[in-house]
């Protein structure tokens, strides 16, 4: 396999970072009493705006307890620096800006430096350095949401709310303390949380009460995702959507069929788009189509990563052979596939990440000390080998 040779330069990055905003806030008067120009619209204090998404690929060489990024646009890699919990970490998670590796006892907490801003009628997009931020409670199976006021954590040690002005600002600060739950996910400006018990509250997003909650359970909740058309948590008889705004949330239950196959433990898929696939065990792959309302299960066999790219568009599953595959969502057909390494390695714990943006897919090999990038639209077409020197165990890519 071709590709670029990266030296990972080990250098501590900083700098706080002003919450982002969309007004254009004139300074004040200059001393000869004439107003200076306005800030350009959308501007954030120490960020560099772009005109198009800005991805980084966050990475942890959990041996040797390293964090680093690596940028698809320039094929640049860069240390950010060591980090505690990051030495034998187990599970990488992100909110779309910030990255949290978790060793089952605290995650170490990292602003990526890449983020979106969606003002629904425009976008814009921004980079900035990156910087270990700090450390917050975790345990295993960590999981993470985000609106613009919170990031949500939820893991087996139960749910953190975090500030998430005062991450953009460079400090680890939690809010709404006190929230029980298996899961908890920001949305329509509530914070949505599913209790170990299947009940489902919903609370303000400084912790307080905000309505009944919502009639539908939701047994051994597990898997998560927000997408275009509803926040979705994985629940033992099905899949549980909620949709709505403030007061107004509602939810309704889509049922598993029946296929014979286990539930999901997770769900992954392009941020946003309401597509989702998770293993159905050793049985194939559930793939969710949220805005119709329907499961199919993809006869995948034995599955080390998947996800999902969108409506009309492929599910790829990382096979325990090393073989990822293309498959037709709606036939369930097998449409490409692609060996990118060997059975030993895709079969390794941690597994392999599996994530996917708007014209690529990535995939971290630990053994091979690279990543790949796939163009799935082209046949997986292999499109470059991102080489590194150090191991990258656990991967999230930010930027959404």
């Amino acid at each position: 396999m071709m590709g670029s040779r990266f030296r990972a330069a080990l250098t501590l990055a900083a700098g706080g970072l002003m919450a982002a905003g969309c007004g254009a806030g004139a300074a004040e008067p200059s001393g000869g009493g004439e107003s200076a120009p306005s800030a350009p619209h959308g501007r954030v204090e120490g960020a560099q705006e772009a005109a198009e998404p800005q991805r980084r690929l966050v990475l942890a060489d959990t041996s040797a307890g390293s964090l680093h990024t690596v940028d698809p646009a320039t094929e640049k890699a860069a240390g950010v620096g060591k980090a505690g919990e990051a030495a034998g970490a187990e599970v990488a998670a992100t909110d779309g800006r910030f990255a949290y590796f978790s060793s089952g006892g605290a995650a170490t907490v990292l602003d990526s430096g890449a983020w979106t801003v969606d003002h629904g009628d425009h976008v814009h997009y921004y980079t900035s350095e990156p910087a270990v931020l700090g450390e917050v409670a975790a345990g295993g199976g960590l999981r993470a949401a985000a609106d613009t006021a919170v990031s949500a954590l939820a893991s087996e040690a139960g749910i953190r709310i975090l500030d998430r002005a005062a991450l953009e600002d460079g400090e680890v600060a939690r809010t709404a303390a006190g929230l029980d739950g298996a899961t908890a996910l920001p949305y329509g400006r509530r914070l949505v949380v599913v209790g170990e018990d299947g009940a489902v509250r919903v609370f303000g997003r400084s912790g307080e009460s905000a309505s009944a909650g919502i009639a539908e359970d939701c047994p051994d909740p597990r898997g998560q995702a927000v997408t275009r058309r509803g926040a979705v948590v994985g629940c033992s008889d099905g899949a549980l959507v909620v949709t709505g705004e403030g007061a107004s949330l509602e939810a309704e239950k889509i049922p598993y069929p029946d296929e014979g196959a286990g539930p999901v433990r997770s769900f992954h898929h392009r941020p946003q788009a309401p597509v989702l696939a998770g293993a159905a065990g050793g049985d194939g792959v559930w793939v969710l189509d949220v805005g119709a309302g329907e499961w199919s299960l993809l006869d995948a066999g034995p599955a080390a990563a998947v996800s999902a790219a969108g409506e009309q568009m492929p599910v790829l599953v990382l096979g325990e052979d090393g073989r990822l595959s293309a498959y037709d969502s709606a036939t369930g057909e097998r449409t490409a596939r692609n060996r990118l390494m060997d059975a030993e390695t895709a079969g390794a714990s941690p597994a392999p990440a599996l994530t996917i943006d708007t014209g690529r897919a990535y995939v971290n090999d630990p053994a091979a000390d690279a990543v790949y990038e796939v163009d799935y639209n082209d046949d997986l077409r292999l499109a470059r080998t991102f080489e590194l020197e150090f191991s990258p165990d656990l991967m999230v890519e930010t930027g959404w």
